[in-house]
């Protein structure tokens, strides 16, 4: 059963496409790597497959009081106030290089993080880059980020570029479960960010299969009150995470311009960030994806060809957009 908390109102065409899983082709499984994955602070063996979404969603809270946070917006408002002093948080964990010795450094990755802090300070978000943490490292920064007081923030932002494999992502010494990172923000482990978007974006492999296509071909048929009392909501609530592959898949990454799914993020939030709501913006960067690109390793056939599409899962409760911190900036324009 899941424990809710009470709101209340308050005064490419390159031929440098590699993946970004964490073995070689045909290496399934949790092999490799560091052998076991962090929780809390302990090291676990690896013998789960359980995916990153059930991991969230059935760790143990034991039992829990009854929690209550400031409203953050009315009760059946239709987009998500993003109207505070400040956007928020966005925390980067770019990772190249590993201390696991069967993987690869991640030629490209740093064209994805710059990209990423650029059009996210457009967007008005705070942004703080780490390179090649260590898992305990890594928690820490997240820890400290979860233990501030977001109050006058819209929301927070966690980007992740790594290998990974399904429920799994690598620090640089290990591998770790995602629910790691996201129970600290949960409602009530983070109270100030309750009823406030918090948004995961993983660029990282789920898997070691493929995804060969299909060729589209035009047929001939074809043709051209009550909202100022107090509430509550699932403590699991007002979660958004795009992976950059869906479950059991690898995600591409091309050396010199950087990952498919961190190209089109980045590009469709230049263009669209401040006028498009996220889901439907998200929706493009699928298409995008998937339309758009294409692996090219001619020298090895059987990764030749290949294709990708994002996995988007929202547990999201309004709409959300990213609207002007600066009412003044739009009247500016010529």
């Amino acid at each position: 059963n899941q424990t809710g908390i009470l709101i209340e109102r308050a005064t490419n065409t390159n031929t440098d496409d590699f993946t970004d899983a964490f073995g070689s082709l045909g290496a399934a499984g949790g092999g490799g790597g560091g052998g076991g994955y962090y929780s809390g602070n302990n090291l676990h063996s690896s013998s789960s497959s359980q995916g990153a979404i059930a991991q969230l969603a059935t760790r143990s809270y034991g039992a829990l009081p009854n929690y209550s946070a400031r409203m953050p917006t009315d009760r059946h408002a239709i987009e998500y106030n993003m109207r505070h002093k400040n956007r928020g948080l966005a925390l980067i964990f770019n990772h190249e290089h590993f201390e696991v010795p069967t993987l690869k450094s991640r030629s490209g990755t740093n064209v994805d993080c710059d990209n990423l802090a650029r059009v996210l300070k457009q967007l008005d978000f705070e942004v703080l880059t780490y390179k090649d943490c260590r898992l305990k490292d890594l928690m820490r920064h997240i820890e400290s980020a979860a233990n501030q007081d977001h109050t006058d923030d819209d929301c927070i932002l966690v980007a992740i570029l790594s290998h990974g494999e399904l429920g799994y992502i690598y620090a640089k010494d290990t591998q770790y479960k995602l629910d790691n990172i996201w129970t600290y923000f949960t409602a009530q482990n983070c109270p100030s960010l309750a009823g406030k978007p918090k948004l995961f974006f993983i660029q990282a492999c789920q898997g070691d299969r493929l995804d060969p296509g299909i060729t589209m071909k035009r047929m001939q048929t074809e043709t051209d009150g009550e909202s100022s009392m107090s509430y509550k909501i699932p403590v699991h609530a007002d979660f958004l995470i795009a992976y950059s592959t869906i479950p059991g898949f690898y995600s591409w990454r091309n050396t010199t311009r950087g990952s498919w799914f961190m190209q089109s993020l980045c590009s469709e939030l230049a263009a669209n960030g401040k006028r498009l709501d996220i889901l439907t913006l998200l929706t493009f960067v699928s298409q995008r994806v998937a339309v758009d690109y294409e692996s090219c390793t001619p020298d090895t056939p059987e990764m030749h060809q290949q294709k990708q599409i994002p996995c988007i899962t929202t547990m999201l409760t309004r709409i959300l957009r990213f609207s002007d911190k600066n009412p003044l900036s739009s009247v500016v324009r010529v």
